[in-house]
């Protein structure tokens, strides 16, 4: 922010902590029994959460990182206060203060001293997808108007190649990665030396930025399946709101170590399993990727897993692959009744029945919290039975992204939770069976579109935020989504067909790893065809034709049993009219999830 004298930032201050009192007061006056955990302290900054945290936890492990091959090294919360700070105030000392920083690159230690070091008193951070094309990026850092940017080794060629263009405001490249600047490159641990020699000689610049909240201080760029990214505004309230607000419903503390293993660059990943942790004390223990997860969680042994549905899916299918291949899935199945059994009695089984399922997931592993896109209730009932606790959330990136949560006190496998306190859920425009567009309204929403009022305005009206997703609530305010709106398959009778019903039904099917769900309207004017593209799991598929699977027409054959199943169960007009076979996977942006919309995804092949 632009500085302004002590007395008006003191009444600003004043004002900001009558905010977050108010909002600590919201969640002592919520009359809902789910509400219950109240260890949160009112924050009013991202900078303001940081120096308290330093003050309550600075001895305890903040990080297990690597940043070689080998075991894990951990940094204290003393060690990465220390670290943001010097980094800050080199960035400013480099003359970036009020710029924009684009951050990029693995989920680590370093991205996350980059990123408090731009937002906590230099400028506005601007995280980027690591998996992005050098067009997409180099668009991404011209619409930010970047003044520097910090890369890993992976993408040091792109910025070298983007700077010697000359086209973009870039001025400075840093890696996370070299240890001494170089060929015009800066170092990013150079430049925490840096920071601590001026720090020390008396420098308190960034020490003692003024922070407006209520200002942009993060840009992030959407990753959508149809369209252009949209440049998400964030500011420092926005962020604090989620980080005060979601721990009420479930309860996360000091003890807990969190295992990252998405982008990092995603909200729910950098809000949910980086900024929380941060802000209640505990540990993050970062995955070296996605062929590492086993290893990595019997080294550090976490207590929390945040995952998107394919991460949950894939554990799950190996807990049971283990569990077959020792002959013992009748002998577990007994084991989860009998279990399930006792806890109607208040009696907790799970650690004796499934110590060795337990096992493989490190043995502390307490909750997992599952969002960004549908998974299979049944995957959550499953992991519940062999004692984690495991539910839905919900988010999005214009709501920091926090927008409802599965309370620890009573979830609901089916459901994304309840609203949390201080915000507000509303269906907008609901049909007679109460289905219709969620709208979420809480501080913790986005300030708008970056350079795109038309935008902003579709989606923001008199403080509601209409999420395009399709759902309804419940009587006990639990939300349901039944799919997106711009999804809808409408029929030539009017009736409404949401792909996503029909695509989680096919997923209850082993064989079907990935389907897609769409309309024909290139056929039969006077027919609704409904077409599913499937992409089996093609092992499976081969253990159950055997030679047979070499035919794709014997294939279909096969899937059209499981489709008729389900068209039996299902009203004349949600049939699904046509199979469309996949041999290769469906194309999918860079969060994962399908493009409904990219023409070779409604193809055979």
């Amino acid at each position: 922010m632009k500085p302004v004298s002590e007395e008006e930032y003191k009444v600003m201050q004043e004002r900001n902590w009558a905010w977050a009192n108010d909002l600590i007061q919201k969640q002592l006056d919520d009359p809902r029994p789910a509400v219950r955990h109240f260890t949160n302290r009112p924050i009013i900054s991202i900078k303001d959460m940081f120096e308290s945290s330093h003050e309550l936890y600075k001895d305890n492990i903040a990080f297990y990182t690597k940043f070689q091959k080998g075991p894990y090294t951990t940094i204290t919360y003393d060690q990465y206060y220390n670290d943001v700070n010097a980094l800050g105030t080199a960035f400013i000392n480099l003359g970036l203060k009020e710029k924009r920083i684009a951050v990029i690159g693995e989920t680590q230690y370093m991205w996350g001293v980059a990123y408090l070091a731009t937002m906590c008193g230099t400028g506005v951070v601007v995280p980027l997808d690591k998996e992005l094309s050098y067009d997409d990026l180099k668009n991404l850092i011209k619409e930010s108007e970047a003044s520097a940017v910090v890369f890993d080794k992976k993408r040091e060629s792109i910025f070298i190649k983007m700077m010697e263009e000359g086209d973009t405001k870039l001025e400075l490249l840093i890696s996370q990665d070299r240890r001494e600047a170089e060929d015009n490159i800066l170092s990013q641990w150079a430049l925490i030396e840096d920071g601590k020699k001026l720090i020390a000689n008396g420098d308190r610049r960034f020490i003692d930025a003024q922070i407006d909240p209520e200002e942009m201080s993060v840009l992030l760029f959407t990753s959508g399946t149809t369209g252009m990214a949209k440049g998400v505004m964030l500011s420092h309230r926005n962020l604090c709101a989620d980080l005060i607000i979601s721990p009420t419903l479930v309860n996360f503390d000091k003890t807990d170590v969190f295992f990252s293993i998405l982008p990092i660059h995603h909200t729910f990943e950098c809000t949910c399993d980086f900024l929380i942790p941060i802000y209640k004390g505990s540990a993050i223990a970062h995955c070296e990727g996605l062929k590492y997860i086993v290893k990595n969680i019997q080294e550090v042994h976490p207590t929390i897993l945040l995952c998107v549905p394919a991460i949950a899916e894939a554990l799950h299918k190996a807990i049971w692959k283990g569990i077959r291949a020792k002959g013992k899935e009748q002998t577990v199945r007994k084991a989860i009744k009998i279990s399930n059994a006792a806890k109607k009695l208040h009696i907790d089984l799970t650690g004796k029945l499934f110590k060795d399922i337990k096992a493989t997931l490190g043995g502390n592993l307490r909750l997992m919290i599952c969002g960004g896109a549908a998974i299979n209730p049944q995957i959550l009932e499953d992991l519940n039975s062999f004692g984690i606790m495991a539910f839905q959330g919900y988010g999005l990136t214009e709501a920091s992204p926090m927008a409802a949560l599965n309370p620890d006190l009573k979830y609901k496998y089916a459901s994304i939770g309840l609203a949390f306190p201080g915000t507000k859920v509303k269906i907008a425009n609901p049909a007679e069976n109460g289905i219709g567009e969620i709208c979420v309204k809480g501080d913790n929403i986005m300030l708008g579109y970056y350079k795109n009022q038309e935008a902003t305005d579709e989606v923001l009206k008199d403080g509601w935020f209409y999420t395009g997703d399709l759902g309804y609530i419940d009587d006990e305010g639990y939300i349901f989504i039944t799919g997106r709106k711009k999804n809808v398959i409408i029929t030539k009778n009017g009736k409404n067909v949401f792909p996503e019903e029909l695509e989680y039904q096919l997923s209850n099917y082993d064989v079907v790893l990935e389907s897609m769900v769409f309309q024909d309207e290139s056929g039969n004017k006077d027919d609704d065809v409904i077409v599913a593209g499937i992409y089996p799991d093609w092992a499976a598929i081969k253990s159950a034709l055997g030679d047979l699977a070499e035919s794709d027409e014997e294939v279909v054959k096969y899937l059209w049993t499981i489709v008729d199943e389900i068209n039996e169960t299902n009203p004349p007009y949600k049939m699904i009219k046509r199979i469309n076979l996949r041999h290769t996977e469906f194309i999918k942006n860079t969060s994962k999830k399908i493009k409904r919309f990219e023409v070779e995804n409604k193809k055979s092949n």
